[in-house]
């Protein structure tokens, strides 16, 4: 992708940030960027793998992450705030793509109980397949705890159809993956003390990678053994992780704790 695209799609997602209390179109977005509605609509999938409309629901839903967890506005105001008219939409879209509602989220100070798979989907045990891999880490010399799911779409929301936490991004295993069409998408936090502090956690402030691959088709029985995703830094460009995933940030305080506890460094 040229410079010029890339930065056309840069400007249209500070513009998004910056008006998320705002009903952009993707007439606005398109003036932005300077192009066509139609040629913008492209090529910003092309950038980001995702709609523009997508990206700017998960940019609303990434802020109202943050407001429940830093300020003490009501539900209500924060869902003005992000852009939502109807508080039952905004909870119920947040509750879907987040995985607790709005006022679970505040109570549990971001923190999720679990990382569930997927459980609707069903089937004789034969139909299922296995998707194995590795992944790689960044940056190569941070301890780190990764969450790897397989998801229905490129932003990490809702549940995953299977998932594992690793204490170091290496080798993967997902059992249980029905057919399908499916992202592989991983996750990395800080295992680093100076880093893991209960404000980063709540504040979501403590990534250190993303990745995304995809889509792997899935057919009944398969095994697929040789998925390889690497991890990279995470950019404005990259859609915003959704899920709560921060039973991976808590573990990450207790992996500390624990080590503290022992007098084990860190390596």
């Amino acid at each position: 992708m040229d410079k010029t695209t890339t930065k056309a799609v840069e400007r249209v997602i500070a513009t998004m940030r910056e008006n998320l209390g705002q009903q952009l179109t993707i007439d606005d977005m398109a003036r932005v960027a300077m192009f066509s509605k139609f040629h913008f609509s492209r090529i910003f999938q092309r950038v980001t793998g995702v709609s523009p409309g997508r990206f700017l629901s998960a940019l609303r839903l990434q802020q109202a992450k943050r407001l429940l967890v830093s300020t003490q506005s009501n539900v209500a105001d924060i869902s003005l705030q992000v852009g939502y008219t109807s508080i039952g939409t905004f909870s119920s879209r947040f509750t879907r793509s987040v995985g607790l509602s709005p006022t679970a989220y505040r109570r549990l100070r971001g923190y999720a109980p679990a990382v569930q798979a997927e459980t609707t989907v069903t089937g004789p045990e034969w139909a299922f397949g296995t998707v194995k891999g590795v992944i790689r880490p960044y940056p190569a010399d941070e301890p780190q705890l990764t969450f790897v799911g397989l998801f229905r779409d490129r932003i990490p929301e809702c549940r995953p159809v299977s998932c594992t936490i690793l204490d170091q991004p290496g080798p993967f295993t997902l059992e249980k993956v029905p057919p399908g069409d499916w992202f592989l998408l991983a996750h990395s936090v800080s295992a680093d003390p100076a880093r893991v502090t209960d404000e980063a956690v709540a504040g979501s402030g403590n990534e250190l990678g993303v990745g995304s691959l995809g889509p792997i088709t899935m057919r009944r029985g398969m095994v697929i053994d040789d998925a390889e995703l690497k991890l990279k830094e995470i950019s404005d460009l990259d859609p915003p992780v959704l899920l709560a995933l921060l039973d991976v940030r808590k573990a990450a305080l207790k992996l500390v704790a624990s080590r503290e506890a022992t007098h084990v460094p860190v390596s």
